[in-house]
């Protein structure tokens, strides 16, 4: 009897020591898994959807709409833009918007003539030139532009599934996005379709995102092979025809950059403004000096 007991004694001994080990082993697995879980969905975070554009708003110095429109004579008043129907321009006042860049020399060029002008404008970024000009992005912020995006490729998204599209969409904003990563500029939640060729259900898609699409009242027709005066001649007469509008240029061809003095002096010896389109309720970066 009592060699019996002491063997239960012995392995009830062996089970509490068997126990005792296999704690610490157990709880380093827990947090190993614990750990682990972040980690692994850390990339889902760090690829933000386009309604994620404002996260950064706290962090941005901030000027008010009066601060950031133009000074020149040519300057208008600047609108705060929460969908379409803010987009009311009265009799001689145009808006001046910019497809398809930021290119080298043209862009640069562009916003050195909007500056002698004391005027502001809308940059529509192609998500690939963002991506091969991401310093081109973020001087056209720092010279108090608005920018929006206008895809990643330029495809004709009209031809598109809407689900492709709605991706063509979403990477071209990523793009821009990661152009003006940590430079305290964020893009606006303005779109233009590439060609102008739009559906309803990438509208509706675009409106319940709170985008707002930029559509054009005056073609310049820029990227047609003519001289810098019959673009300026053209844009011209369309405008004093309709005496208001959006106009769309394209700040990636040489001949818009070469024109667009003259143009601008034109407008202002005829009396017109140019309005400063921007979001609505948020704070735009403060403007720097030329860069």
């Amino acid at each position: 009897m009592i060699a019996l007991r002491m063997g239960l004694l012995a392995l009830a001994a062996a089970v509490i020591a068997g126990c005792q080990s296999s704690a610490p082993q157990s709880t380093q697995t827990l947090a190993l898994a614990a750990h682990q879980g972040p980690t692994i969905r850390a990339p889902q975070q760090e690829a933000p959807p386009p309604a994620r554009r404002s996260t950064q708003a706290p962090s941005v110095r901030t000027c008010g709409p009066s601060t950031v429109a133009g000074t020149g004579a040519l300057a208008g008043r600047t609108i705060e833009v929460d969908s379409i129907s803010d987009i009311k321009l009265g009799r001689r006042e145009v808006v001046l918007t910019f497809d398809d860049g930021p290119r080298p020399g043209p862009t640069d060029r562009i916003l050195d003539t909007l500056d002698s002008y004391g005027v502001k404008a809308t940059f529509l970024v192609v998500g690939r030139m963002a991506s091969a000009y991401p310093a081109k992005v973020r001087k056209v912020a720092r010279r108090g532009h608005t920018i929006g995006t206008h895809t990643q490729r330029h495809p004709n998204l009209a031809r598109m599934s809407t689900r492709a599209a709605q991706k063509e969409i979403a990477v071209g904003d990523r793009s821009v996005a990661k152009a003006l990563s940590g430079s305290g500029y964020q893009a606006a939640p303005f779109f233009r379709f590439p060609y102008l060729a739009d559906t309803r259900a990438l509208r509706r898609s675009l409106a319940r995102r709170g985008v707002v699409v930029l559509d054009v009242d005056i073609d310049s027709k820029d990227y047609l092979r003519t001289s810098p005066a019959r673009v300026r001649a053209r844009t011209l007469a369309k405008l004093r025809r309709r005496g208001r509008g959006v106009i769309l240029f394209h700040d990636i061809h040489a001949r818009t950059a070469s024109m667009l003095p003259g143009f601008l002096a034109a407008l202002k010896r005829d009396g017109y403004k140019v309005v400063h389109l921007v979001p609505k309720g948020r704070g735009v970066a403060c403007p720097q000096p030329a860069s």
